[in-house]
């Protein structure tokens, strides 16, 4: 028996080679032929395949560790992992984790509080950010939000604010009278208009000239603005449009009344045209040949005018102001809380329409200064067209004007009740919110997340955000981009923007 060695490494191995006792010569040699075949064919099939090869007709490799994983302590299971602590810049992490938080809004503006997501200070100024951010086309606001979750502190603070910056505050209709403590505490001016108050404004007052102006284009620019507030009183008082012959009649009158005081060295009053429109005789002698009595046609037109005089509103805008309006004053509020307290409004809105027209002197001013339009209480206004007409178009010409103008409401189902779908009004109060870049939603009751959200164009996560917000939180939406943001309020801003200090 002949034993041979096996071969290691990648050289073939076979076993001993056997011949029994007794075999021939040849039986042997043809033996050990055949065991010198079989190893070479067992080299030639353990031999590496040349690069290049058939990738079909090589065979797959045996899996090196069974599909439980590595056996042993190096095959990190079991959680047992440690690695040593990695310091990084925050640049380095924002671009590992990109989705963290919003880059906000910049340094740039009025300090209003914390940003939730990315812990960090939030400031606005509508003002810094038009023409820089893509879509910020109009530097008004929304702020709607349900009572007792301090968006009427965010308006007051942001208003007291932005005094520092140089802006002037300027609020047309103040209901509840919670604006004059920040008047005085600003060294502003407050004007209380009500029954028995000593305070007056005459709507009719002609605005100062502006120098790049024309007398002969600033008179009829004077009268256009007259005849505005004078159709958007009647419309109040009347609710509806006006007639043409009314419209007509509301003409004359206001032309014989303004040459009379111009004769006579005095300012045009409401109770001047009021006595014109209820005189038909001299209506239609003043009309001449085209009147086709005028004064008959007029005469639902004459009791209207009738209530601004000796009506609810008597003796608050038919007699000679009172106040002049200073320009320089950093916050000018009217008090209108005497008004309105029996559940009609129309008092109030239509002291509101002559407040706005005594202030369009300012407003009006390309000069002026960036200018913030305070309009407190919104909602109570949006039944009336004729008055949503006058702030759209200060909505215009906000951008041309440097006005902000900032509208507050409780939900944005409030805009919905300025008419049904398809009405006039209903279009006016769509086209404000439309013409406001900048929406912040404070916490909303549950049945009206589905009205914010179709008006407002709101995600899911933001509908859901909305209805647990806490008291000094709110989304804000600047430009289609979204911020939760906590308004942090100063120890004498709280004291003095305090409108629960009766339920203490």
């Amino acid at each position: 028996m002949t034993h041979r060695p096996a071969r290691r490494a990648r050289c073939a191995s076979a076993s001993p080679l056997f011949t029994p006792h007794g075999t021939d010569r040849a039986a042997r040699k043809a033996a050990r032929r055949q065991l010198a075949e079989a190893a070479a064919k067992a080299r030639a099939e353990t031999a590496p395949h040349p690069s290049g090869g058939d990738e079909a007709e090589q065979e797959m490799p045996s899996a090196l560790f069974p599909p439980r994983g590595r056996p042993g302590p190096a095959s990190a299971r079991g959680g047992k992992l440690k690695l040593p602590a990695h310091r990084m810049t925050t640049a380095t992490v924002a671009g590992a984790y990109p989705f963290l938080a919003e880059g906000g809004l910049g340094a740039e503006g009025i300090y209003i509080g914390r940003d939730v997501h990315a812990e960090a200070s939030f400031c606005f100024d509508p003002f810094a950010l038009y023409g820089k951010i893509e879509g910020f086309t109009n530097p008004n606001v929304l702020l709607a939000g349900v009572i007792g979750q301090g968006k009427s502190a965010l308006a007051k603070s942001f208003a007291l604010r932005s005094v520092a910056f140089g802006y002037r505050v300027y609020v047309p209709c103040d209901p509840k009278g919670e604006w004059t403590p920040v008047a005085a505490v600003l060294g502003g001016t407050s004007i209380a208009l009500g029954p028995g108050l000593p305070g007056k404004l005459n709507p009719l007052d002609a605005a100062p000239r502006p120098p790049s102006v024309a007398e002969a284009d600033w008179a009829g620019e004077i009268r256009k603005r007259r005849l505005l507030l004078l159709g958007s009183l009647a419309r109040t008082v009347l609710g509806r449009d006006l007639r043409p012959m009314e419209h007509t009649g509301l003409d004359v009158a206001l032309d014989a009344v303004v040459t009379h005081a111009t004769t006579a060295g005095c300012t045009p009053l409401l109770g001047d045209i009021a006595a014109m429109l209820n005189s038909p005789d001299d209506l239609d002698a003043a009309g001449g040949l085209m009147s086709g009595r005028l004064g008959d046609a007029s005469r639902d037109l004459a009791h209207a005018m009738r209530r601004l005089v000796h009506g609810d509103l008597a003796g608050m805008f038919d007699a000679p102001s009172t106040v002049a309006f200073d320009p320089r004053s950093p916050m000018l509020t009217i008090d209108l809380s005497r008004l309105g307290g029996s559940g009609d409004d129309t008092a109030l809105v239509l002291a509101m329409t002559c407040a706005s027209a005594w202030m369009e002197s300012a407003l009006s001013d390309p000069h002026g200064g960036r200018r913030w339009i305070v309009y407190d209480e919104a909602w109570r206004l949006m039944r009336h067209p004729a008055l949503l007409q006058r702030m759209q178009s200060q909505w215009k010409l906000s951008r041309g004007l440097g006005i902000a103008n900032l509208m507050v409401i409780h939900r944005l189902s409030d805009l919905l009740t300025a008419g049904d779908a398809g009405s006039r009004g209903r279009a006016l109060a769509e086209g404000l919110l439309a013409d406001c870049s900048t929406r912040i939603i404070y916490r909303q009751e549950t049945d009206q997340l589905h009205a914010a959200a179709t008006l407002l164009g709101l995600t899911s996560v933001e509908s859901e955000a909305i209805a647990h917000l806490n008291r000094g939180r709110g989304l804000w939406k600047v430009a289609g981009r979204s911020f939760i943001v906590q308004h942090q309020l100063h120890p004498q801003e709280l004291s003095l923007f305090d409108t629960d200090a009766r339920m203490h």
